[in-house]
C-alpha cells in the first residue's frame, strides 16, 4: 500500500546561489558525508529531502539530519533514516521508502513513494 508519494525539483544554480549567500546552509541541510559531494548531487539530495518531507505530510521540526541519502554499491540512491524522521515514518507504518533522482540540464529532481 501506498503511505505517501513527494516530488521536487530544483534549479541547481539558484540552489548554489543560495548555498554561496548562506555558507551555514551548507551544514545544516546535509550530512558530513553529504556536503563533500558536487553541486548537482547536492542539489538532488536536497530535493529528495524535501521530497521526502511532502510523502511524510511535511511534519514540523523535521531535521534534515535525519534523513540522509546514500549510495549503494550498486550506485542506486537510498535514504537512511532516524531520528524525527523515522518517528513520523513508523506513525504513519512506513516500511520502504522508494527514491529515484536525476540531473540534467541544470535541474535535480527527486521522486519518494512511501511504502506501508
Amino acid at each position: 500500500m501506498i503511505v505517501g508519494i513527494g516530488t521536487d525539483v530544483v534549479d541547481v544554480d539558484r540552489f548554489a546561489a543560495s548555498l554561496d549567500r548562506t555558507p551555514a546552509l551548507r551544514g545544516k541541510l546535509f550530512t558530513p558525508g553529504e556536503a563533500v559531494l558536487p553541486l548537482r548531487s547536492l542539489a538532488a539530495r536536497f530535493a529528495a529531502k524535501e521530497a521526502l518531507a511532502k510523502a511524510l505530510q511535511a511534519p514540523p521540526g523535521m531535521a534534515w539530519h535525519d534523513a540522509e541519502v546514500i549510495r549503494e554499491e550498486s550506485g542506486r540512491p537510498r535514504f537512511e533514516i532516524r531520528g524525527t524522521v523515522l518517528e513520523v515514518a513508523t506513525t504513519l507504518s512506513v516500511q520502504r521508502v522508494h527514491l529515484s533522482l536525476t540531473h540534467d540540464a541544470g535541474i535535480a529532481s527527486a521522486y519518494v513513494v512511501l511504502e506501508g
